[in-house]
């Protein structure tokens, strides 16, 4: 299938092993995951960001194996969660980049259209969460504060 703004089509990627077992050599012990985890989430380190520094530095493949679910949920648990999810916020910073670069840039017409597409995305995943209770329902993206949406 091809991507949604492009006529690039492809799926080339890592994927994850099928099989669901935890290594041998993993030397860490569930609690001292959740405990690992909930020291980065105080770090303000977002979940991704979490499971990339558990990866590389800590030698966790897969938190999800080890504990029985995923580091989004040890953060509920724990109550160190974030108000938006964190590719909506990733998808505000953008919006932000981009408008700031429009506004230096007032002849660049693709940063027009990103604006645009950027908006519809942050759209579209907004209609999701408000499908699933994440967000309420009356959540509104506003161009003029996006700002404070990160805050």
């Amino acid at each position: 299938m091809a991507r949604m703004y492009s006529k690039s089509k492809g799926k080339a990627s890592s994927h994850k092993p099928i099989d669901r077992t935890v290594p041998e050599w993993v030397k860490y012990s569930p609690t001292e995951v959740e405990q690992i985890v909930v020291k980065l989430a105080k770090q303000e380190n977002t979940a991704s960001k979490i499971g990339m520094i558990l990866r590389d530095s800590y030698g966790i493949p897969s938190v999800k194996d080890l504990l029985g679910k995923s580091i989004n949920d040890v953060l509920k648990e724990k109550k160190l969660v974030h108000k938006l999810p964190e590719d909506l916020m990733a998808l505000i910073q953008r919006h932000i980049a981009v408008i700031k670069h429009a506004e230096a840039n007032k002849h660049d017409m693709v940063a027009k259209r990103g604006i645009t597409l950027v908006e519809s995305k942050i759209k579209r995943l907004a209609n999701y969460y408000k499908a699933k209770n994440i967000l309420p329902k009356d959540w509104a993206f506003d161009r003029t504060q996006a700002k404070l949406y990160l805050e």
